[in-house]
């Protein structure tokens, strides 16, 4: 990193002085940064740490006071449980009274928070199997809660109350003893602190917050742990000024050196740090250094009120990995320990699925680059019948091999309304819907688009509706035909109706058929389509790598170029060579060799063409 005017042996010696009056008093370290701030343009082209582009995989762990009632919506995030609260959310609000009491608040969750059976160096073990090379441990999230015993919230932290412990010390030294890179998430803004109540009070209001609480704060935690990786968030309704990023973020660079980075979440006009996405389709096309962010299941805090089919199969998981590393980019995957420490056993078993796949494939990971296609792809299908049109996919796909962005759907049968009347129709879509009934377009939303940046998780709506009206006579069958479409991030579509004799309401499965002789309603048809990767390639010390998500069968073709005679084509995990034949621009290789019982795994299977360039 370049530095200014101050010698680089001076200024650790000036920073070891800054750091002990920090921990002594951080409003004084504070306001003597001032010939520390780098300007934007030295910050961001500060080289991004070498370490990080090779690791790939990260782990991101979310616990906290959230994790005793580990409860929300199927699709929800339960650790926002404070801020369901706070919205009038009647389920969480209702599961509390009910099971806590009239008088029950958020912070009574507290004491309760005992993680009697956390055991630090478990963690760490548990990690390695993974196959990580770093992890990122909620510091604390957006209700205030610390992870240690911080000066800036008493009696509202890990060590004053509940476990009675350091959770970020004792975790910083656990994963540190086995090779692991320590990270800290750290979210700027609160909703409960009195200073500034995030999503309540106005957001411009936030200056006395940022400046005698949160400033100090990241100072005091950043300052006593000194993680390599800082990752921000909650910056969305101010902009990086306004949180003081710039010096914040040259403070910690200067601290920690040049194995330090930051994410991209520090407000409007930082353009720093590696990019986030939350919940995407794990292809993003950026030059800077990215990691899909996202959790097991939909949650990232535990949610005890998920489904088993919200949860990522072990296949589906090194896919999605494997695609982020073919695209440039890595994944930090999510754990939501429960309240007495303990990672669910399904977690555990995933993410130690995921870490077998990494240990027999490694050298086609840690430390690939992306080769000039990241992979292949094919169109997929999926027909269903589905009982009404009222879906909240939010970020995931409708089904398998749907992919979760860039996907279609289209809806066919018959609708049969209960009374001759002028019926009115309405939607809800995110991204695009077209409805027809007997030929004619009755709604038309195809071109409006409400999404929000790629790491906005929890503040992207759904697409505005509008209405259509049409006159149906009782007992007729009518054909009806809906188009969806969804590009990026939330998915959701939602079909009303109502007439003068019926209120609003989805449309009833009872007045949908698929066939038009059907006397009780079965719902649409419904198909949907989207293309799908089905290779991923990586490359790494000069050889290529195709990792092939389908079994190929008794031959793999790969279509590139010619690879020089005597090229050796090997499967990771399996001795020998391979045969292969170069014919009509294809690569192709034989498998019939290879036994059912060589199979390394039955996920991804990775050929390495050696050499090749």
């Amino acid at each position: 990193m370049k530095t200014h005017s101050i010698g680089k042996g001076f200024k650790l010696l000036y920073f070891s002085l800054l750091l002990s009056i920090a921990l002594i008093n951080p409003s004084m370290a504070q306001q003597d940064t001032g010939q520390l701030d780098d300007s934007w343009e030295t910050l961001r082209n500060r080289p991004y740490p070498q370490w990080f582009k090779d690791a790939k995989l990260g782990i991101f762990i979310h616990w906290g006071v959230y994790s005793v009632p580990s409860y929300g919506g199927a699709e929800s995030y339960a650790e926002w449980y404070l801020r369901g609260l706070q919205a009038g959310a009647e389920s969480r609000i209702d599961f509390m009274k009910k099971y806590w009491g009239e008088n029950f608040t958020y912070n009574d969750f507290a004491p309760l928070w005992k993680a009697e059976l956390f055991d630090a160096m478990e963690w760490a073990e548990i990690f390695q199997k993974s196959g990580a090379r770093y992890i990122v441990l909620v510091s604390k999230h957006h209700d205030g809660f610390c992870l240690w015993p911080s000066q800036y919230a008493k009696g509202w932290n890990s060590v004053d109350v509940g476990p009675i412990r350091d959770i970020v010390g004792e975790l910083a030294n656990a994963v540190r003893s086995k090779g692991i890179r320590f990270g800290l998430y750290y979210s700027l803004p609160e909703w409960n602190n009195p200073l500034h109540r995030w999503y309540i009070d106005p957001h411009d209001s936030i200056g006395r917050y940022v400046k005698e609480h949160m400033i100090p704060q990241f100072k005091e935690v950043v300052g006593t742990y000194k993680p390599h990786l800082v990752f921000a968030d909650g910056e969305w309704f101010n902009d990086a000024e306004t949180w003081n990023a710039r010096q914040l973020i040259s403070w910690y660079y200067n601290l920690v050196g040049d194995d330090a980075i930051v994410n991209d979440r520090w407000g409007h006009g930082s353009n720093i740090g590696f990019v986030t996405p939350e919940y995407s389709s794990g292809g993003l096309q950026i030059d800077r250094p990215w990691a899909e962010v996202r959790g097991l299941g939909r949650s990232f805090g535990l949610n005890r009120n998920e489904k088993l089919s919200a949860y990522i199969t072990s296949r589906d998981l090194v896919h999605l990995f494997a695609r982020a590393v073919a695209y440039g980019g890595g994944l930090i995957i999510n754990v939501g320990p429960a309240a007495d420490g303990k990672i669910p056993l399904l977690q555990q078993e995933r993410i130690e699925e995921l870490g077998k796949w990494i240990e027999t494939n490694k050298e086609a990971i840690y430390g690939a680059t992306k080769w000039k296609r990241s992979g292949e792809e094919k169109e997929v299908s999926l027909q269903r019948t589905d009982a009404q049109i009222d879906f909240n996919w939010v970020r995931n796909s409708p089904g398998y091999p749907i992919a979760e962005d860039n996907f279609t759907a289209v809806w066919t049968g018959f609708i049969e309304p209960n009374e001759t009347e002028t019926h009115t129709f309405s939607a809800v879509a995110d991204d695009g819907m077209r409805l027809y009934i007997d030929g004619k377009l009755v709604l038309d939303m195809w071109e409006q688009n409400a999404q929000g940046s790629d790491s906005e998780a929890m503040r992207s709506e759904a697409g505005k509706g509008t209405q259509g009206q049409i006159r149906l006579e009782k007992g007729k069958k009518y054909p009806i035909k809906v188009e969806y479409r969804e590009h990026l991030q939330n998915a959701a579509i939602s079909l009303f109706w109502e007439s003068k004799s019926t209120p609003k309401e989805v449309i009833p499965q009872s007045n949908l058929f698929t066939h038009k002789q059907l006397e009780k309603g079965d719902g649409l048809i419904g198909v949907y389509k989207s293309m799908r990767q089905h290779m991923a390639y990586t490359h790494n010390n000069g050889n290529l790598y195709a990792i092939c998500f389908d079994w190929p069968g008794h031959k793999l073709h790969i279509p590139i170029s010619k690879p020089k005679e005597g090229t050796r084509i090997s499967m990771l995990g399996r001795e020998g060579d391979l045969p292969w034949v170069y014919e009509k621009d294809t690569l192709i290789i034989d498998l019939n060799k290879i036994e059912y019982n060589e199979l390394p795994n039955h996920y991804a299977w990775t050929f390495k063409i050696e050499n090749y360039e």
